[in-house]
């Protein structure tokens, strides 16, 4: 049966066997799309890895999620028998300010705490930063030991970091048609475009789509999902670093050098700084901004997007536009800008608390923000910024652009706070970021949201592992008009 089906597909089959291979076809797929779309039904997916042609890191990493998913996919099962159990009050304001505080979605990669910021697996970046491995010589945690943290839950070995480094530098290579397709773009044309194009040239080559389309069950989702996101993580600085090098130098990309790690490799292609503190700086930016739990842009639209089962390039290329907006990752490249700016008001004068309090004041009364300080979740100084303060203490303290960072940290949040306006005055790792990067010669502003989506990849398509793992259905949240939220608050 098989044989005359594939030969249906060829074209080649009896006339009264087309229609129903035909109708065979299409009966499949409905049955995958009501198993994804049925939100309530309770089904324990088998968490055995498939058998492909990978290495045995791999193998290891898909053999500990499986275990790990296997316990997850029980818990959510049991969950489901409560499932009308209410875990919160929905208010007009949830409805109206951007469902802010709105418990409405499940992701197992991190959680942001207001009091205790992002962590990983339960850890906070702290933690992760003093217990995930590192480059030899170095203080800061290797990116993808993160990676390995959010998608396993475990702490990785030395020996699994430098496999599973290995193993991202063999996916590494970008198809010569999706340069080409770079090429044709304007140079002039915002980094954050040229990237998006590029993930989306990318798609081609998804296994995730390729499977599907072959008629993958919906137990092995997950698998080839993380095929896609191996492949997709090591591609990235490669394809960033070409976007970099285009738009803002020679075109010329330094060799790729699969003796450094992911993220210092990064650092060396884009060229700008051969030292190995640059190194270490783009390690710790790239494991502290890897994830951020599911709520923020990039990552609910890269987990909505895939809840339609759209393939880990499309929904990540969907999360760059997120990204690209200036509520979000752009604000990296506002807060530089403005720092920049207050250093030429500043002129040759030397920092000085009553300086930065004067010029926030005046911003204030002109009906401007300040970039850079407070947080749509944290109540407290961002562990981010905490973190990058530390780096930049011990390896650039004598920078100007540092002073007045420093000298921001000291005297912005009392100035806010005494507004009485501001629910956390304290900064945010944007305040912090861009003075790194210009401090080691990485000016471009445009490029910056390029780097945090280098970082930003890991956790999204982390998620997406995990969506597909967990069996999660499409998603689709009710909307209802001004007229219906005015009619609920009559019946009070």
């Amino acid at each position: 049966l098989k044989r005359r089906l594939r030969a249906a597909d060829s074209g080649n089959a009896h006339p009264p066997l087309a229609p129903v291979a035909h109708q065979w076809r299409t009966m499949n797929r409905l049955a995958h799309i009501a198993n994804h779309v049925n939100a309530c039904r309770v089904e324990t997916p088998c968490l055995s890895p498939c058998a492909t042609a990978s290495s045995a890191i791999v193998d290891k990493l898909k053999g500990k999620i499986a275990a790990l998913a296997k316990v997850k996919v029980a818990l959510k099962n049991e969950l489901l028998k409560a499932g009308d159990t209410k875990i919160q009050e929905v208010t007009i304001e949830m409805c109206i300010n951007g469902a802010r505080n709105m418990q409405t979605m499940v992701t197992e990669t991190s959680d942001l705490d207001a009091n205790k910021g992002i962590s990983y697996r339960g850890k906070s970046l702290f933690e992760c930063n003093k217990e995930l491995p590192k480059a030899p010589g170095g203080e800061a945690a290797l990116p993808e030991a993160a990676f390995w943290l959010l998608l396993t839950g475990e702490v990785p070995t030395e020996e699994e970091v430098k496999a599973l480094t290995a193993e991202l530098h063999t996916r590494s290579g970008i198809p010569q048609n999706v340069l080409t397709t770079l090429n044709a773009v304007p140079k002039e044309t915002h980094p954050m475009t040229q990237l998006s194009i590029c993930i989306l040239a990318l798609q081609k080559d998804s296994k995730f789509a390729a499977k599907y389309n072959d008629g993958m069950k919906k137990n092995e989702y997950w698998e080839w999902a993380l095929e896609d996101s191996l492949d997709l993580v090591a591609k990235m600085p490669v394809v960033a670093a070409h976007i970099y090098r285009r738009t803002f130098k020679d075109g010329v990309v330094p060799a790729y050098n699969s003796k450094l790690d992911w993220a210092g490799n990064f650092a060396a292609m884009l060229g700008v700084n051969d030292s190995e503190e640059f190194k270490e700086c783009t390690r710790l930016y790239l494991m502290l901004h890897a994830d951020h739990e599911g709520g923020n842009v990039s990552a609910h639209t890269t987990h909505l997007v895939g809840s339609a089962l759209s393939d880990p390039y499309y929904s990540w290329a969907a999360g760059l536009c997120g990204l690209a907006g200036p509520l979000h990752g752009l604000a990296n490249q506002e807060c530089l800008g403005w720092l920049l700016e207050v250093q030429k008001e500043l002129g040759n004068q030397k920092v000085t608390k009553e300086f930065i309090v004067d010029y926030v004041e005046k911003t204030l009364k002109a009906g401007k923000v300040v970039p850079g300080f407070g947080h749509a979740v944290l109540r407290q100084p961002d562990p981010r910024y905490m973190l990058e303060r530390e780096f930049a203490l011990k390896h650039c303290k004598d920078d100007p652009l540092f002073h007045l960072v420093d000298a921001c940290y000291h005297a912005i949040p009392p100035t806010l706070e005494k507004t009485g306006k501001v629910k956390n005055p304290f900064p945010n790792v944007d305040a912090h970021s861009g003075q790194l990067m210009y401090f080691y010669n990485l000016k471009e502003e445009n490029f910056y949201t390029v780097v945090f989506a280098v970082s930003r990849s890991m956790g999204c398509v982390a998620q997406y592992v995990w969506s597909r793992a967990l069996g999660l259905p499409i998603e689709r949240p009710k909307s209802v008009p001004l007229d219906t939220l005015t009619a609920s608050t009559m019946k009070k």
